[in-house]
């Protein structure tokens, strides 16, 4: 299959002549739009990218009653767990328009019990997260766990209390999906570049998983051709998995936008963080574009490599080379960076994300593109960490109540690290001619979605 090459000095995700937000109400279902009856004791509606900001307002306001929250797609409302029948609690969530659920774990419970779990069962292969719908921590079990690995899982498990956990297996391995596309390529790894940004000098560059960060230091948009970014900083294993990207060339245009396929794009207007119950769309250069849903917020996984804290979990599928990916909503918010998970777009899966709020602030970059060459300033419509901390809705695991307590510091000096045999490829080569995305794209040969770079 050709390939159209888009010149150097333009970054992956450019939008062309099309008209972006256009294309997008092409390609995606109407957005829900958000409004209110003028009741204040009366549920509104929500936008699904509207609701964190009001849950990290109420977990501020609401003290130990506040145990999490979740995005009824169904109704278009924002659920708020409370522990405890407090009137005054419930008064509360009622005049912000929010619908109060009474549950049984307080989020200093499953804090306490997602860190027993990280003490007890950090077995390679197992993964949990919290769900505000169930209000349990989810923990999920690869194909590996078994033995005396799925003893110790299951016992402990047990051990936290009734009501406070559930596990599951998953028929597929948890692994970065490192290996396979053929969008950005370093030290014989493929990944897909997630969103372009503005780094704090100034400088053109874009966000991928940290994981392919630390497979390679320099970064190609063609196989065995000339590198045209150099990473700047990465994170992987440990409080996350991003890594920022410098292009080369400081004229880049490093424009803000997922293309989509078929001259379609989305034009990302801010960064914003998962709420529970929340439509996403991946896009990714080996299956192209797929949708599903948030289920799980400060998610643990034990890869191989290592222990990742702080991810967003959905049942939206990946496969191989898709790494790095943008996680994206309809309205044009950039939500997350693909990490890696179980399953394929075939049978379907487990997939984690990076936040994207938390990667942005670690690393000190503005979302979207500044002047290039010219030391301008970021795109204001960029907002790059203006709902970062929203995360407060999960109400849980190590980092609940503030999705940026993870920022506190992008692992520099694994930036280009020496993992060489990290997540490499195996050459499977041009994976993304199967096909697998939804809307008819192939995710290959057409500027590559996801904001990657294309290939020749």
């Amino acid at each position: 299959m050709s390939h159209k090459r888009i010149p150097k000095r333009k970054a992956a995700i450019a939008v062309g002549s099309v008209a972006a937000l256009g294309a997008a109400a092409l390609l995606l279902p109407n957005a829900n739009a958000s409004q209110s009856n003028g009741d204040d004791a009366t549920p509104r509606t929500f936008k699904a990218t509207d609701v964190s900001d009001v849950a990290a307002q109420l977990a501020s306001q609401l003290g130990g009653a506040f145990a999490g929250s979740y995005y009824d797609a169904a109704n278009k409302q924002l659920v708020v767990n409370v522990v405890g029948n407090n009137s005054n609690v419930v008064n509360r969530i009622e005049q912000a328009g929010a619908v109060a659920h009474q549950v049984q774990n307080s989020t200093s419970d499953l804090r306490a019990a997602a860190k027993t779990l990280r003490t007890d069962a950090t077995i390679p292969g197992t993964a949990w997260s919290v769900d505000p719908k169930t209000n349990e921590i989810r923990v999920t079990a690869d194909s590996t766990v078994t033995g005396s690995k799925w003893d110790t899982l299951t016992s402990t498990v047990k051990d936290l209390g009734s009501g406070v956990a559930t596990v599951k297996k998953s028929a597929g391995t948890f692994k970065t999906f490192v290996d396979g596309g053929d969008a950005i390529f370093g030290g014989g790894a493929r990944c897909s570049l997630g969103f372009n940004v503005t780094a704090s000098d100034g400088s053109p560059a874009f966000l991928t998983a940290g994981h392919c960060g630390v497979a390679a230091k320099q970064w190609s948009d063609a196989q065995d051709g000339a590198p045209i970014a150099t990473v700047d900083q990465a994170t992987f294993p440990g409080d996350g998995d991003f890594a920022l990207v410098k292009y080369d060339d400081p004229a880049t245009q490093a424009n803000s936008a997922v293309n989509v396929g078929n001259g379609q794009s989305v034009q990302i207007n801010q960064a914003a963080d998962a709420a529970v119950g929340q439509q996403v769309f991946r896009m990714g250069s080996t299956t192209g574009l797929n949708d599903g849903n948030v289920t799980g917020l400060d998610a643990t996984v034990n890869y191989p490599e290592g222990t990742v804290t702080g991810l967003i979990q959905t049942d939206v599928c990946a496969e191989p080379g898709d790494s790095g990916g943008s996680l994206f909503t309809q309205d044009g918010s950039a939500i997350g960076l693909t990490s890696g998970g179980s399953g394929d777009c075939t049978v379907g899966g487990e997939t984690f994300f990076q936040p994207v709020t938390t990667a942005l602030q670690a690393v000190g970059a503005t979302l979207g593109a500044g002047d290039a060459g010219a030391g301008g300033a970021a795109d204001p419509s960029a907002g790059a960490g203006d709902q970062a901390g929203a995360g407060d809705q999960a109400g849980a695991g190590d980092q609940a109540g503030g999705a940026d307590d993870q920022a506190g510091g992008a692992a520099d000096d694994q930036a280009g690290g020496a993992a060489d045999g990290q997540g490499a490829a195996d050459d499977q080569g041009n994976a993304d001619d199967q096909g697998g995305a939804a809307y008819g794209q192939s995710g290959s040969g057409m500027d590559d979605g996801s904001g990657m770079v294309t290939t020749p």
